[in-house]
């Protein structure tokens, strides 16, 4: 196989600035920079980069020799943003209920390249993928990681763990002829034994993290969002499966009881969490359970309800309900010491748009600085990726975006990200996304195949 001149010409053209043509060593001069660890706002301050890490962060404006400088003057420097929870193989729209029965697994997949490239230019370096039909993320995953496209680091649950009839059932309200009686490789379990073969064919199948659906949920086409759908014992099963395999466990939960249950079983995270009462709040303090509220999300599909013919019946009467609440529970679930991480349920809203999140976690009562940790130092203990992410430091990979002023006096400007860098390479620069090069011989295609290049 032969690689085409003009990809040559072309990466020999953008070596200083081309996603995927990084030089060794770089200097990011910041205008300002927030320490997450400290939650101090720094003055100028220089990182330096060799590769895909972090070497130095030094105060003032620094050139050490031979390096590239990118200078962000004016601006404030921040760690790439980490969204705790995403779907990135899909989007909520009108036709979605009904597309299912005509796309193929390969039309979600294309799709989703461009729903990667939307959530990195947005800041979002780092995503946890909580969920998806047929292990699409997985293979979304492993391009990224390629090369092939560009996107955000993901950690992929691939398919949710859930129960018979239960939100991760695909098969909900079809008619009875297309029903399908799942089992524990498409992850729907029915007890102990179950769980422990769902969380191994997980692992089989490449995941990093398990996703459970102990309670009902909103856009599935079922009656309840908010009854409890797994046991304590199946829940129990499925983190010790998981903590053996050393993943982590998200618990997608609206009512109180399913929350009890899952923080009993052992869970790291409570997702959306809407019901959650002073009991469960108490209960996730004692077990160092995250929250990730989601309030994107329903702030969504509150809007969506009332749009006649959005959402089938039962979904629209479902999110009228549920959507107005989430944002305020999170403001009760700061105030009363749970810990938070950042994450918007991306998909149900479009992709792209994850940090109006901000916007709304400071409504609800979080400080900036709280709500962008929450997307940073917290996001990554929740990953247990604190070592390599969450902060600008030495050591740690070098994500860096950049907004163009102080988001601690306005946190809206973190949906105005103009600088992106991810492992040392740079996607958007000035507020303009940079041309990518995709790593086109990096033996993905079959060797016995000529494609002409």
């Amino acid at each position: 196989m032969r690689i085409h001149p003009a990809l040559t010409t072309i990466a020999a053209a953008c070596f200083a600035t081309c996603a995927s043509a990084a030089p060794s060593l770089v200097a990011v001069q910041c205008g300002q920079l927030l320490d997450t660890q400290t939650g101090k706002l720094l003055g100028e301050t220089t990182v330096v980069i060799d590769g895909k890490r972090i070497t130095q962060v030094s105060a003032g404006r620094q050139a050490p020799a031979g390096a590239t400088i990118i200078s962000l003057a004016g601006q404030t420097c921040l760690p790439g943003l980490i969204d705790s929870h995403t779907h990135l193989t899909g989007q909520t729209s009108p036709t979605g209920y009904s597309d299912q029965f005509r796309w193929n697994i390969a039309d979600y997949a294309i799709r989703s390249t461009n729903y990667a490239r939307v959530t990195l230019l947005a800041g979002f370096t780092t995503v946890r993928n909580l969920g998806d039909a047929a292990n699409t993320s997985i293979s979304l995953r492993n391009a990224i990681n390629a090369g092939v496209i560009p996107g955000p680091r993901i950690f992929t649950a691939g398919k949710a763990v859930g129960s018979t009839g239960g939100h991760a059932d695909d098969s909900d309200g079809y008619r009875a002829d297309l029903m399908t009686d799942y089992g524990p490789k498409d992850g729907i379990i029915n007890g102990t034994a179950d769980a422990w073969k769902a969380v191994r064919q997980h692992y089989k199948d490449g995941a990093d993290v398990i996703k459970i659906m102990p309670s009902g949920g909103v856009l599935d086409e079922s009656k309840s969002a908010d009854n409890a759908q797994m046991t304590v014992e199946e829940i129990k099963a499925v983190v010790a499966a998981a903590h053996d395999y050393e993943m982590t466990v998200a618990a997608h939960a609206h009512g109180a009881e399913a929350i009890r249950r899952a923080v009993i079983g052992g869970v790291d995270s409570i997702e959306h969490g809407t019901y959650m009462n002073d009991e469960d709040m108490k209960l996730m303090k004692e077990h160092g359970t995250y929250y990730v509220p989601t309030i994107i999300a329903g702030k969504y599909v509150e809007g969506k309800a009332k749009v006649p013919g959005y959402f089938p019946p039962q979904v629209a009467v479902k999110a009228a309900a549920i959507g107005p609440l989430i944002q305020g529970t999170a403001g009760r679930a700061y105030k009363a010491g749970v810990k938070i991480a950042f994450g918007t349920d991306a998909a149900v809203y479009p992709h792209g748009e994850n940090a109006k999140e901000f916007g709304y976690m400071v409504e609800a009562g979080m400080p900036p600085l709280a709500a962008i940790q929450a997307a940073t130092t917290h996001a990554a203990a929740l990953l247990k990726q604190d070592k390599d992410l969450g902060s600008i430091s030495a050591g740690k990979f070098a994500d860096l975006v950049a907004v163009p002023g102080n988001p601690l006096s306005d946190i809206n400007l973190m949906t105005k990200v103009s600088f992106v860098m991810k492992e040392g390479v740079v996607y958007k620069q000035n507020d303009q996304p940079l041309p990518f090069v995709a790593a086109v011989n990096e033996g993905i295609a079959p060797k016995d195949v000529d494609y002409g290049l």
